[in-house]
């Protein structure tokens, strides 16, 4: 055991105050220090309230995140064990050990690890130790989905058709969903964060997808029983916050909307909901208290509910802890979920006990901003080489980032992929929506594969902006996976026009003095998505700078005109205001169709590579000679990889299907990977003969590595 020294350092980088939430209540005693047994955000997330409340902080941290933001922020450090989780995070003795030396007097277990571990909050009892969650008891009900659906259906909460019972094996699994009719959930009867989860429309995806969800449920939970239920179509994700305390006080608050998800992970929520009316929002409140009532719950949780088109209503979990996504829930109610956590752990009581108290101010919505490829959802590993995140922009407090790193952290393969949870806040859900989008514009991260492509997309669609969303949303929109913005003629203006005056501009910064000329003209090659692949648009853009000198920080004025010469988009001349900030990595254009952000990311050999509406465009910036000449160049041939089986992510090989000379058909099952406790099977891009296989069991792969070589039969 080493004791981390001392270390007076940033506080949690938000760009909401920390008074936001208003004074605490000094004068009432809770604890002098508190040891938080978790990492990255959501550590520093109880930091900031725990100073707020003048408590002292102790954190753990494994090799890994020896250097770590919340590591720095705490008031001491101890380490617990290399980087695997079950090694450190997990490690229960040497959290014990920690919690010893340094006198904590409670501990709070942020999400995932230990969080839902009911033999953790047993041993804390035992040691004297308080817990900052539920009793033992309730957890270890609802933490069981099997046994939590049973309390559920006693306590009058509507339940979900199903097995109640513990699946024996696949082929219990295949006669009980016989009996119930599919489509069907298996899902892990323990944790939760949608891992050990698969839908199964066939015997066929029974048999497979119990086998990968019970290993992902070992593996996540060291849990491998499997529960089988009803599918609900077309669902909505909605789920109830509730917060209680010891001397029987018990409050819902308003609703969040989780259903953006990509493997029943939720990507995007918000709150309240547009789904919901008053009616039904107060039912699934009053069925939420009444379940934790049945239980004697006494801090915060979530009463998780599937909701179909009508309104009917269905109770899928409670998960016993803090929500990944309770920023919006504090947003639109002005209560701090970790400060009523603490206080009741301590034998207060809520802030507010009045139930009638609780009201709804604004809209709020949460983008998960995750290093992973937007196309396939695989995680990305990496340092963060540039890390800015966004400003706050109407109001003082419409931007919220909760996040545990900074400029130079590390993406590792042994946690989350999550950077950052990016809110915004606004008196109407147009408001909310509009800072998210101009949030997400300004958010420059280097060094790993960002969803931001997705998230900026997902948010500016017209189907999101109406409410016409569900759990589905994501495989309705992009069935083929995230492929990037396509741009229309407004927005390939828009684009052109805007990288021929950060050109000019680039130029003129460049050069340290006045530009010569007034004027100027490239040609530009955008990238624009098209069924059978990636095009070339070519516009001829004019500009005429309409002062006599270029402001090398603050606004430029131009006239523009901008000429599509494949003649797909019509020309247009207009006037264009630049506003450019050398200390910023981005332009704001002010626009006649309105305001929009290109953010400058590197330079490249022919122009430079820019995010416009979330994604990234590699842009070609020629003088007129130029793009003639190049029209004489080859293209550079492309690799042929339609015989290989790459790996998609780094990882670790779980297993191997062939091996050299099985004919293997087009989809068959090669190997299975695992990364950040989620199992992927990979599958054979073609039908062929397996020439090779370069990987076996416990193999560590990185990604882009060759697995298995196919040849043709």
């Amino acid at each position: 055991m080493h004791r981390f020294p001392l270390i007076r350092s940033r506080w949690l980088h938000t760009t909401r105050p920390a008074q936001y939430f208003g004074p605490c209540k000094t004068t009432e005693k809770t604890f002098d220090k508190i040891l938080i047994a978790n990492r990255g955000e959501i550590a520093c997330r109880v930091i900031r309230t725990a100073k707020r409340m003048g408590i002292k902080t102790v954190a753990i941290y494994s090799d890994a995140d020896a250097n770590s933001l919340f590591v720095q922020q705490a008031d001491e450090a101890y380490r617990v064990g290399p980087a695997p989780t079950s090694q450190s995070y997990l490690n229960m003795d040497a959290i014990l050990d920690a919690i010893k030396a340094s006198g904590a007097q409670a501990v709070h277990p942020g999400y995932g690890f230990l969080s839902e571990n009911s033999g953790f909050v047993k041993r804390l009892d035992e040691a004297g130790v308080a817990f900052i969650g539920p009793k033992e008891y309730a957890m270890a009900a609802m933490g069981d989905k099997i046994q939590s659906k049973i309390i559920a259906k006693k306590a009058g909460v509507n339940t979900i058709p199903g097995y109640d019972g513990v699946v024996r094996d696949a082929e219990h699994a295949v006669e009980i969903a016989a009996d119930i009719g599919y489509p069907v959930m298996l899902k892990a009867s323990a944790g939760g964060g949608g891992k050990g989860m698969r839908i199964a429309r066939t015997a066929h995806e029974v048999r497979e997808g119990f086998k990968l969800a019970s290993d992902e449920a070992q593996s996540s939970f060291g849990d491998s029983r499997i529960l089988v239920e009803r599918f609900i179509e077309e669902p909505r994700h909605i789920e109830i916050q509730i917060i209680a305390d010891n001397n029987g006080n018990i409050l819902w608050l308003p609703e969040r909307e989780c259903s953006i998800q990509r493997r029943n992970q939720k990507v995007i929520e918000e709150a309240p909901s547009t789904h919901l009316d008053a009616q039904t929002r107060r039912k699934m409140g009053e069925q939420a208290v009444a379940l934790a009532r049945n239980v004697g719950y006494n801090s915060a949780g979530t009463v998780e509910f599937l909701v179909d088109k009508q309104r009917n209503f269905y109770f899928l979990e409670m998960n016993t802890r803090l929500q990944v996504e309770h920023p919006i829930t504090e947003y639109i109610t002005g209560f701090d979920l970790v400060e009523e956590m603490i206080r009741s752990a301590s034998g207060l009581e809520l802030t507010t006990t009045d139930q009638s108290k609780v009201e709804i101010n604004g809209w709020a919505i949460e983008s998960r901003v995750y290093a992973e490829d937007p196309e396939k959802y695989l995680p990305s590993i990496g340092t963060l080489s540039k890390y800015v995140e966004p400003r706050s922009w109407k109001t003082e407090n419409d931007v919220r980032c909760d996040s545990g790193i900074n400029e130079g952290s590390e993406i590792s393969m042994y946690y989350d992929p999550m950077i950052c949870k990016l809110s915004t806040h606004g008196p109407t859900r147009a408001d909310a929506i509009a800072t998210m989008n101009h949030a997400l514009d300004q958010y420059l991260i280097k060094g790993v594969t960002h969803n931001i492509p997705l998230l900026r997309d997902v948010v500016s669609s017209s189907d999101f902006a109406s409410g016409r969303i569900t759990t589905a949303f994501l495989d309705d929109h992009y069935p083929h996976g995230f492929k990037g913005h396509k741009l229309t003629s407004e927005t390939a203006e828009q684009l052109a026009t805007a990288s021929a005056a950060l050109q000019f501009i680039r130029q003129a910064r460049e050069s340290y003095t006045h530009v010569a000329s007034r004027s100027a003209s490239y040609v530009l090659l955008l990238p624009q998505l098209q069924p059978d692949g990636v095009h070339k648009l070519e516009a001829r853009v004019t500009l005429t700078l309409d002062s006599e000198t270029v402001s090398l920080q603050g606004a430029n004025t131009f006239t523009v005109s901008t000429e599509f010469t494949n003649g797909e988009y019509a020309s247009t001349t207009n006037t264009l205001k630049v506003v450019w900030d050398v200390d910023m990595p981005f332009v704001e254009i002010k626009h006649a169709s309105g305001d929009l952000t290109v953010q400058f990311l590197d330079p490249l050999p022919l122009g430079f590579r820019v995010q416009f509406l979330g994604t990234k465009f590699d842009i070609d910036v020629l003088l007129p000679r130029q793009r003639e000449l190049m029209r004489f160049m080859k293209e550079r041939e492309r690799l042929d990889t339609s015989k290989l089986v790459l790996s998609p992510m780094p990882g670790t090989i779980v297993s191997v299907a062939v091996k050299p000379g099985d004919v293997v058909a087009e989809g068959a099952e090669v190997a299975v990977v695992e990364a950040m406790k989620m199992q992927n099977v990979l599958r054979a891009p073609r039908a062929g003969t397996v020439k090779a296989v370069h990987v076996q069991p416990g193999s560590t792969v990185s990604g882009d590595d060759i697995m298995v070589e196919l040849e043709d039969e």
